[in-house]
């Protein structure tokens, strides 16, 4: 019940993770990968890794923009222009120093700027359509719950979940790529549709419990209203029903995050670079997304239920 009962602090919290996650995307905004800007990503490993600035120099020729960062203990990785074949060679030998420091390509990926921009573009609808699909199945599935708070209701708390879990770690994101350099591609796409999914899941759990524990709540005579509450009534209302319903769920959310959590730290800590911000994005999505669906999504619909009761005692 003290998840209900302390709400405000919670949604105070999540709206200045919310508030700090759009300021720093209008601010800063995000850093496109080559997925989604154009051009050519490098990984190659050397023997004995040279100066940075060494190669920098030798990079000038063929791009003055290049950016080249280390990557472990012997690794460069270059993001640069687009380059053709022909290129490619003049790269190659600019990154070994003409032959002085032996090179072994790891990855070579070029994509043109047409590619990139519909690249962009179909990751912003497959986000959209995620979360239009999420909306239309919680109303069909939540279709027979109709009182105190409409069935529509809950598919707008969920959408109200969903943008908290997804503007948040793309805020973060954002933060990194300005000071950090931190990237945003197609796995980062992919890493905010499954965040977009275990959020969702977790969020359904716990408002199946709300739909049961209503169901038996009927069953014994009906919501009680503040009123009767107040007059002692045996019957629970619509809150008291919404925080037994998280505390019932709350050990089963807490326990299937944690798990999926610490794989997903291994798997930054060890995956290496190419699935670094993946799992990062994706500790960050499922870590707020739980938080939301205990502390957010829930609660919501209590405040749902007092707006409506608050505006037909307005119009009596």
């Amino acid at each position: 019940m003290w998840v209900v009962k302390y709400r405000k602090v919670f949604y105070t919290f999540s709206g200045i993770l919310v508030i700090a996650s759009f300021v720093s995307l209008f601010v800063w905004g995000l850093k496109p990968g080559i997925d989604f800007s154009g051009g050519t990503l490098i990984e190659v490993s050397y023997a004995a890794r040279p100066d940075q600035s060494a190669v920098s120099a030798a990079l000038v020729a063929i791009d003055p923009t290049a950016s080249i960062r280390p990557s472990g203990s012997d690794e460069f990785i270059v993001r640069m222009k687009a380059v053709d074949q022909t290129e490619k060679e003049a790269v190659m030998s600019a990154l070994s120093l003409n032959g002085v420091a032996p090179i072994t390509l790891k990855t070579f990926d070029s994509i043109g700027p047409v590619l990139g921009a519909e690249a962009l573009r179909k990751a912003y609808v497959s986000v959209l359509l995620v979360i239009f699909g999420i909306v239309l199945y919680v109303t069909f599935a939540f279709r027979k719950v109709s009182e105190p708070v409409k069935s529509w209701k809950y598919g707008l708390v969920a959408v109200a979940a969903l943008v908290h879990d997804v503007i948040i770690p793309v805020g973060v994101f954002s933060i990194l790529g300005h000071f950090a350099g931190y990237e945003v591609d197609t796995l980062f796409v992919t890493a905010l549709l499954v965040i977009l999914g275990f959020s969702v899941h977790d969020t359904i759990v716990v408002f199946d419990r709300v739909r049961e524990n209503l169901r038996h709540a009927a069953a014994a005579g009906g919501v009680a209203s503040a009123s009767q509450a107040n007059n002692g009534s045996s019957k629970k209302t619509f809150a008291q029903i919404v925080g037994e319903s998280v505390s019932q769920t709350f050990t089963r959310s807490i326990n299937t995050s944690l798990t999926t959590l610490i794989a997903l730290v291994v798997l930054y800590i060890l995956g290496g670079s190419i699935t670094e911000h993946f799992s990062l994005a994706l500790i960050v999505g499922i870590a707020v997304g739980t938080y939301s669906s205990v502390f957010i999504g829930s609660p919501l619909l209590v405040t749902i239920q007092n707006w409506g009761k608050g505006k037909k005692g307005a119009k009596k």
